[in-house]
Formats: structure tokens, C-alpha cells, sequence
């Protein structure tokens, strides 16, 4: 045999290190929630349950959502990012199990607990001209998307 003759792969080799080189990309690619997908799935119903609740006075989440309360800019950016990265980009971070979006969930939700203690905070200051302060459902919308950037985080650390 020459060395010539060692240099060539045959063609089914040659495919087989093709596919566990594209098995290796997409396991890397990958996230397993275990348990703790379970923890992110409660505190997305719970993020749906407190955008149904009062934010301020009769002002519910999703009419800060929707434009139809006029608040300041802190409680609809907290609605927004909220929903945004704590319901849909946690639900695709769930459903296709990709690395990046868990990362992007985990960064977006962080994100969305300063502007939603900013949203309470907002509140808050405004309650001794008058105004009404944080609702039940700004306070448990916050606390969702607390545990959601930790759960995210714990994820897409495990990898």
C-alpha cells in the first residue's frame, strides 16, 4: 500500500464524518431545560395572569399594552419587553431548544425586570401628585420576569 492509497477516504467514511460533524454543530446548538423548563412555563402563565390584573388603579396590563392608558413611558416599555422576551422569545427558547434564543431570553428578560422596577418605581412617585400607585399586576408581572432572566440564565449556563 502507498501512501498515495492511505490518503484517500472512502466515500462512505468520508459521509459518516460529514454527519456526526453536523450532529456535533447541532448538539452544541442546543439547550436542555429539564426541570427548570417547567419553572419557565409558570412564570409565563403568570406573566399572562398579571398583564390581566390592575397595574394602577382600574388600569389593566394589557390596556398598557394597547396603548389606551396614558402612564408615562416606563409601564408600556415593561409591557412591551416584558411580553416580548418573556412570552415569545421564552416560548420559541422553549419550543426549538436553541442556545442563542435562551441567551436572548435570559439578557431580554433581565432587561425587562429594570424597566418593569422602573415602571413601579414611576408609579410610585406619582402617587403624592395625585395618581394612583403600582397594581397587583405591575408587582407580579415583575416578579415573573425576575424568575424567568433566572431560570434563562441557570439554561443557558448549563449548556
Amino acid at each position: 500500500m502507498t501512501e498515495e492509497d492511505e490518503d484517500k477516504v472512502p466515500e462512505e467514511l468520508a459521509a459518516l464524518d460529514a454527519e456526526l460533524r453536523d450532529a456535533e454543530r447541532r448538539g452544541t446548538r442546543a439547550i436542555d431545560p429539564g426541570p427548570t423548563g417547567l419553572v419557565v412555563s409558570v412564570a409565563m402563565l403568570v406573566l399572562i395572569g398579571g398583564t390581566m390584573l390592575p397595574w394602577t388603579g382600574s388600569v389593566h396590563g394589557w390596556e398598557v399594552l394597547a396603548g389606551l392608558a396614558s402612564l408615562g413611558i416606563l409601564p408600556p416599555l415593561f409591557s412591551a419587553t416584558s411580553l416580548g422576551f418573556g412570552l415569545v422569545c421564552s416560548a420559541l427558547a422553549l419550543a426549538t431548544r436553541w442556545w442563542g434564543l435562551a441567551w436572548l431570553s435570559a439578557v431580554g428578560c433581565g432587561i425587562s425586570v429594570v424597566t418593569g422596577v422602573w415602571a413601579i418605581w414611576s408609579r410610585q412617585i406619582a402617587v403624592p401628585f395625585g395618581a394612583t400607585g403600582p397594581g397587583i399586576g405591575l408587582v407580579l408581572s415583575v416578579l415573573a420576569v425576575l424568575v424567568l432572566a433566572v431560570s434563562w440564565v441557570r439554561i443557558a449556563t448549563r449548556r
